[in-house]
């Protein structure tokens, strides 16, 4: 067996999101592999708490080596926000290859893991090993009229941020000498290889997000429609679409049917009061349910409740899109970079970009189309879990990061030969 380096700066078995993604992925690369994984400080407690609990029952743990690393906790004090916690990360990796210079990690492949998007290099090159990047992400700028529906001040922050990057993207040469060094890119999305001007040798596209199995509870029949959403209460989620779809959707029913479709939106977030104030507004005091946010395991239990999973959101990925499918609930998402690509390729219930009234107005007339055809509902649900066990299932990324790695191998022995 050959050992990867794995970096993963987010990394928590407790947690699903980024935290989730960097657990489970390199629990996947243990199946084949042997790993050495370095994480941040602070997720230390976590994972060796996890391991204490569960090293008898998973066999894979006793492959894997954590290595924690953090810069001196004296000049942390300052990462706050996304954009400084980018910063942050941007130095994180800077100092990765002097810590495992001094520890002497014996290694066969570096692989810079998660928390990465497309404008902040890696700097495992250095390191002299073949080197792997990604997944990495990419979404393009959020519309401007969604963005000002929450206030100009989102607006500028965002145009703010993205300024920044092209900063990054243009001015930043160790961008460009880790596209270079890198022998495989993982790409998200497929936005992320047009932006980075990519060969397309040089990448694959590979979601960060999958999930295992999920544990079905109950078979029971759903009393109601229920539409469901599960995100941070941010702009880029695009909560106050959904609400408004809702709204829409369910005036457009019949009044003796009005009580029969429920709106469920879980999640904690600055724009929460916004949102329950615009929920209000529109008369859903009956019909919309608030659930502040819960772990993980409480949060798939309420999966099992939708009939749909909403989710308007403009990033480049999302993990709850994997889980919704992974209970054969469909998702109702835009035609985008992120959810859009995730979803099933022939879904019907992707949405155009093309002005905000027009978008609310059509996930309202997907709603009644799901909500009026069982038959619909039925080809969505078994193709939602179909995609899930072919393409979002964490034994597909698994399998899909050993054939890389054997790929390199492969490659790094004909180089040897070929000098030889």
């Amino acid at each position: 067996m050959k050992t990867i380096l794995i970096t993963a700066y987010a990394v928590n078995p407790y947690k699903g999101s980024e935290d989730g993604m960097g657990w489970n992925g390199i629990l996947q690369v243990a199946r084949h592999n042997h790993v050495i994984a370095v994480t941040r400080k602070n997720n230390r407690p976590d994972i060796e708490k996890y391991i204490k609990e569960n090293e008898c029952c998973i066999k894979d743990l006793n492959s894997i080596s954590f290595l924690y690393y953090d810069w001196p906790k004296w000049t942390r004090w300052w990462k706050k926000g996304p954009l400084l916690s980018m910063i942050y990360f941007y130095m994180w990796q800077l100092g990765m290859p002097l810590f495992l210079w001094r520890k002497k990690a014996k290694f066969d492949v570096a692989h810079n893991f998660n928390f990465h998007n497309d404008w902040s290099p890696s700097f495992l090159w250095l390191l002299s090993k073949p080197f792997v990047w990604g997944p990495i992400g990419h979404h393009p700028k959020i519309p401007k009229e969604h963005l000002l529906k929450y206030g100009k001040s989102y607006y500028l922050k965002d145009r703010i941020l993205w300024v920044v990057k092209n900063i990054f993207w243009h001015l930043d040469p160790f961008l460009w000498i880790t596209k270079k060094k890198a022998i495989k890119i993982l790409c998200m999305n497929s936005s992320v290889a047009q932006k980075l001007k990519l060969n397309e040798f040089k990448y694959e596209i590979i979601p960060s997000v999958a999930v295992e199995n999920p544990v079905i509870l109950s078979s029971e029949h759903k009393n109601k429609f229920t539409v469901m959403m599960a995100a941070r209460m941010v702009p880029l989620k695009g909560f106050d679409v959904t609400i408004k779809a809702f709204s829409a959707f369910k005036n457009s029913l019949p009044v003796e049917d009005q009580e029969k479709v429920n709106l469920l939106l879980i999640g904690s977030g600055p724009q929460k009061e916004k949102l329950m104030k615009l929920s209000d507004m529109l008369d859903l005091k009956d019909n919309c349910t608030f659930i502040s946010w819960i772990n993980r395991d409480a949060l798939l239990k309420l999966y099992q409740k939708a009939s749909v999973f909403l989710f308007p959101s403009h990033e480049g990925a999302g993990m709850v899109v994997a889980e919704a499918l992974s209970f054969g609930v469909p998702v109702l998402c835009y035609d985008n970079y992120g959810p859009g690509e995730l979803v099933p390729l022939s879904s019907s219930l992707k949405v155009t970009m093309n002005g905000y009234d027009s978008e609310v107005d059509a996930y309202r007339t997907k709603l009644l189309e799901l909500y009026y055809s069982s038959s619909l509902m039925n080809s969505e649900s078994k193709m939602a879990k179909e995609h899930f066990n072919n393409w979002l299932h964490w034994n597909v990324r698994g399998n899909q990061y050993k054939n890389i790695y054997q790929d390199l191998f492969t490659y790094e022995q004909n180089i040897s030969h070929s000098f030889a």
